[in-house]
């Protein structure tokens, strides 16, 4: 199997945004994942655990995590295919996080296909998340291309990340759990820091430039850079699930709704709306209602509050000054413009 540079290299018309990045590698980026994931010792291993969790895997989004970690490397001048393993690394972690969460919120679809607790039953989904999680540290520790004191710091980061995404799931869950309405929009720009920009941004970027050799300085820039531009990516997928489509998201429409997920746009309409459509949003949020005029009702009230508005301004700010900043702290590249434009992909993006 080619390696990253290699695969790179073969471009005769490098891609010149992010969105074309994605596009023209993802597919080739899943495959260096997925020889990652390893198979059972007994036929029966691989039915009911590798295969279901490969088949999820292959079923994937636009691979941005581990591409933003070869971008970082080589952002410092490192070499991408040092980043392999971590890049990996990081997308099992997405795997898993993603089979959990499915769990937790009852969900029915992601990305255009049932959820594997529908197609294998929730004990096997969690078995296989489980897995997953088990392959983040353990990819980067067989890594025979990484000298040891890389290792360690790769590994703490990702131990990290993970105890942050937990913490950020746990306060997305536990709001919804105890009814809570007292919500305010720094509470969610703190839940969703953790449970999404860490992970989907600040340490795929941070990891990569790490494994390049970058300085101190590129390492906090990058990380900072990823934790707005992640948070970013967060309120622009809350969006979508409100206001995209059923087709663009390829996942349960408006289920935030559904779920009683205080989304950004939630928050801030609970602050600013009306007292009889505060009143009704909090009815329709905790009734777990699918019918879609019930939810279309619930949209309405967050446009008439100027939440959806707000959420939008507020996410397309934090990566206009997040742009600004990274030009700033990082020396002109190639792979540098095409971070700078991951930005405008967050939060332009149609799904």
């Amino acid at each position: 199997m080619k390696n990253i540079n290699e695969i790179i290299a073969e471009v005769k018309n490098p891609p010149k945004t992010f969105e074309e990045y994605l596009a023209v590698f993802a597919d080739q980026v899943g495959d260096l994942v997925n020889a990652y994931l390893p198979s059972g010792s007994h036929p029966d291993m691989d039915r009911y655990l590798y295969d279901p969790l490969k088949k999820y895997s292959e079923n994937a989004g636009k691979r941005h995590r581990p591409l933003i970690c070869f971008a970082a490397c080589l952002a410092v001048g490192g070499d991408m295919k040092l980043a392999t393993s971590a890049a990996a690394a990081i997308e099992h972690f997405h795997t898993a996080a993603l089979i959990h969460d499915d769990i937790a919120d009852e969900a029915e679809l992601r990305r255009g296909e049932p959820c594997m607790h529908r197609t294998e039953g929730i004990g096997l989904a969690i078995n296989a998340g489980d897995l997953a999680l088990s392959l983040v540290n353990g990819t980067v520790v067989e890594d025979p291309d990484l000298d040891d004191h890389t290792k360690v710091r790769v590994i703490t980061e990702l131990i990290d990340m993970t105890r942050r995404t937990i913490e950020g799931q746990a306060l997305d869950i536990g709001w919804a759990r105890d009814g809570r309405y007292d919500i305010t929009p720094e509470d969610y720009l703190i839940m969703a820091t953790h449970k999404t920009a860490h992970y989907s941004g600040a340490v795929p970027l941070a990891v990569g430039a790490i494994i390049g050799g970058g300085t101190e300085m590129e390492i906090e820039a990058l990380r900072n850079y990823g934790l707005d531009t992640g948070l970013a990516f967060q309120i622009q997928d809350d969006l979508l699930n409100l206001v995209g489509s059923e087709e663009s998201t390829k996942k349960d429409f408006r289920s935030d709704i559904t779920e009683g997920k205080r989304t950004l746009m939630v928050v801030h309409a609970l602050a600013n709306a009306n007292q009889d459509d505060r009143s009704r949003l909090i009815e329709i949020l905790s009734a777990k209602e699918k019918d879609p005029a019930v939810l279309s009702e619930a949209v309405e009230i967050m446009e008439r509050a100027g939440s959806i508005d707000y959420a939008r301004s507020y996410a397309e700010n934090l990566t206009s000054i997040a742009k600004n900043r990274l030009v700033d702290m990082v020396k002109p590249s190639a792979a540098r413009d095409m971070l700078v434009s991951m930005a405008d992909w967050f939060v332009n993006r149609l799904k």
